[in-house]
């Protein structure tokens, strides 16, 4: 049975529209070829999506209408929108939202959500400066040519006849667009415009439309106009004028290509391509007020590198540590003592995994900030990155242990979260000078036990406090000791230790790993 266009269907739809763009999104992202072949379309379509889901579900509860929620998806999709396609979305759903406000209070008809898509599609093309055929915008067009003459039809019909033209139309995209038909695939920001306009059948009729055939992956070749186009890709939100964006979009036509600048009513979103990256964000500052500037450098052939879905990144003190975490599949930053990695070491290493979504371990208190700084970075490359705020190299060990990439996204999130947290942290230092602690002075020299970061024993003997260590991270329960030895710790530590654990708590276990030369003296983690 049909549901009727209003603020339910809406938050329904943004629901929808995420899910069937996160299923798509890897397939997405493989055909990708124009206007830059980097692999991106699929990432930056989900992400401007969840960016509009989040703003609808802040109004959840306020007892909104349907014009105040389906604009208030559209400003959330204008805030989150990536590349170029992710920005013509943005502009889609605003000029459908400017028609559907028209129906606050009431139900949207057929009619209503008919014109919605027609101003729509109209808005997109008057935002990009030099349109193409065989792109998100012919399926755009194409959408809401199938619903010129709805008659009494509901919205439900309304919208799956803009769903089966703009699916028509995508199939027909190859033979509009060389870069397409060459790459033997259909348009990646159309296909994208596909999956949200089936979310909205679905939301309207409850049921899902048959899916479109899964086009072929692109042929290995580096299209012209990945090799011989601009250089960098920039976006920014600007708040400015009309006439000054006006202003703008003459200036930015001269710089570059694959310009887009949506938005209004003071606020825009501003995307184009270019050689000279300063000099369009120099043409913002002289319009307005830009912020939240991204700028990714397109590297020749580097967007037809393989992406996996899911990777994880991971700090760690030693090359023991590291080994192991790399036979567990994740991507390592090796630290050495004394020393910390910048955030651009960091992010550098979010992009060497090649992944749509990232898991950062940081593993270190001190490196937190860094790690956030990193992630925001790549973030704004349209990498999905979620740092978990791990303490200690035995944090990250218990998180990995727990990793699956088959998982959700945040359902994997959520588990290693939990693992990291479960898992009290210990460390064996030796003392360099004489010095207040929390537990008392201490000499040059002395064993320093180190419970979740602060002082709790000095001893004279390692064995013996590393003990003591074990014994009062115990005190709370535990079922498994995680030892990490570096090289030059005393002879015999591990095994010490480990007889000690068997004599004293039947039922806790103990696993060893080798930190290698660079690692602390020992680290101590107890689930």
């Amino acid at each position: 049975m049909p549901h009727p266009l209003d603020s339910a269907a809406v938050r329904l739809w943004c629901s929808l529209a995420l899910e069937a763009l996160g299923r798509e999104r890897e397939d997405i992202d493989a055909i990708n070829v124009y206007p830059v072949a980097d692999g991106d379309t699929g990432t930056n379509l989900y992400l401007t999506a969840e960016s509009a889901r989040e703003a609808v579900e802040a109004l959840a509860g306020a007892g909104v209408g349907v014009g105040e929620t389906v604009r208030a998806m559209a400003h959330g999709a204008l805030l989150g929108a990536r590349g170029n396609s992710g920005t013509i979305l943005a502009q889609l759903l605003r000029g459908m939202a400017g028609v559907l406000a028209a129906a606050e209070g009431a139900e949207c008809s057929g009619e209503l959500l008919a014109r919605g898509l027609a101003e729509a599609a109209s808005e997109a093309r008057r935002a990009v400066a030099h349109p193409v055929e065989g792109t998100i915008l012919t399926v755009a067009s194409a959408a809401a040519r199938a619903c010129e003459d709805v008659g009494g039809a509901d919205a439900a019909t309304v919208a799956r006849r803009a769903y089966e033209g703009a699916r028509v139309a995508l199939e027909a995209t190859p033979g509009q667009l060389g870069a397409l038909e060459r790459a033997g695939v259909v348009d990646a920001g159309g296909r994208g415009l596909v999956a949200v306009l089936g979310a909205l059948v679905e939301a309207l009729s409850g049921a899902a439309p048959a899916r479109p055939v899964r086009a072929a992956r692109p042929v290995p070749v580096v299209e012209e106009c990945a090799a011989g186009g601009p250089a960098f890709e920039v976006i920014y939100l600007l708040e400015a004028e009309d006439a000054a964006v006006d202003r703008l979009r003459e200036r930015l036509d001269g710089l570059g290509d694959s310009l887009v600048v949506v938005g209004g009513d003071g606020l825009w979103n501003v995307h184009v391509h270019v050689d000279d990256a300063g000099a369009a964000v120099e043409a913002g500052v002289e319009a307005g007020r830009p912020y939240r500037i991204r700028i990714t450098h397109f590297e020749g052939a580097a967007p037809m590198v393989e992406r996996v879905q899911r990777a994880v990144v991971a700090v760690l003190p030693g090359e023991g540590l590291a080994a192991l975490c790399e036979a567990a599949g994740a991507t390592t930053v090796l630290v050495k003592a004394g020393e910390s990695p910048a955030s651009g070491e960091l992010a550098e290493a979010i992009r060497r995994a090649h992944a749509h979504e990232v898991v950062l371990l940081p593993n270190a208190v001190e490196l937190r900030h860094t790690a956030a700084a990193a992630a925001e970075q790549v973030r704004g490359e349209g990498v999905r990155v979620a740092l978990i705020p791990t303490r200690s190299a035995v944090q990250g060990i218990a998180a990995l242990a727990v990793h699956e990439p088959e998982r959700r996204f945040d359902e994997d999130v959520v588990a290693m979260t939990a693992a990291a947290g479960a898992t009290r942290y210990g460390e064996l230092a030796l003392a360099e000078r004489q010095s207040f602690t929390s537990a008392g002075v201490c000499q040059a020299g002395d064993a320093l036990g180190l419970i979740d970061g602060d002082v709790a024993v000095i001893g004279q003997d390692v064995a013996g406090t590393a003990r003591e260590v074990v014994d009062r991270m115990l005190s709370g329960g535990g079922e498994l000791v995680t030892l990490v030895v570096a090289d030059d710790a005393p002879e015999g530590l591990a095994d010490g230790l480990q007889a000690y654990v068997r004599g004293t708590r039947l039922a806790v276990d103990t696993v060893v790993y080798a930190g290698g030369p660079q690692a602390p003296l020992l680290l101590i983690g107890v689930e």
